[in-house]
């Protein structure tokens, strides 16, 4: 059972890359996420809440089980970034357009800590690991939303 939390926490590897493993791991959660474009949105948006909240309850351990190993808030946890990456996405539609940019905006703000990210990271164990990617996450879908509002775009 170990290895599966600790499989899982790093990404299914991509938290083991030397440079930028959280953006991997969004990259990764990005790339599982493209195939749910041809799905109903109803459906997609279901598979991406229930994804990020077991994802989230499965870092979250993994971050405890893990913390005399790997420390506080270790590089090679990314399922927290992917987790990040699913709630960006949540209702807004699926198209490469929104992929990209969801991707790009959840980076900002994962990277950027504003707001109360940062203040989130704080709690203590693995749930401040996941939670400061939720909001980030849920600032990235907002702008996503705003964007989507906003400009019409063919392939938005």
């Amino acid at each position: 059972m170990k290895n599966f939390y600790r499989i899982t926490a790093t990404g299914f590897g991509t938290g083991k890359l030397p440079i930028a493993p959280g953006t991997w791991g969004a990259a990764l959660a990005a790339l599982l996420a493209a195939p749910l474009m041809w799905a109903d949105s109803n459906l997609a948006r279901l598979v991406l809440i229930v994804a990020a909240v077991a994802l989230s309850f499965i870092c979250a351990r993994a971050a405890d089980m893990f913390a005399d190993e790997w420390g506080e808030d270790p590089s090679r946890v990314v399922a927290d970034e992917m987790v990040g990456m699913w709630v960006t996405l949540v209702g807004n539609p699926l198209t490469w357009g929104n992929i990209g940019l969801g991707f790009l905006f959840f980076r900002f703000f994962d990277i950027a800590k504003p707001l109360g990210v940062r203040r989130l990271e704080r709690i203590p164990g693995g749930w401040g690991v996941v939670l400061d990617d939720v909001l980030a996450g849920v600032y990235a879908n907002i702008l996503l939303q705003l964007v989507n509002l906003c400009f019409a775009l063919p392939y938005f």
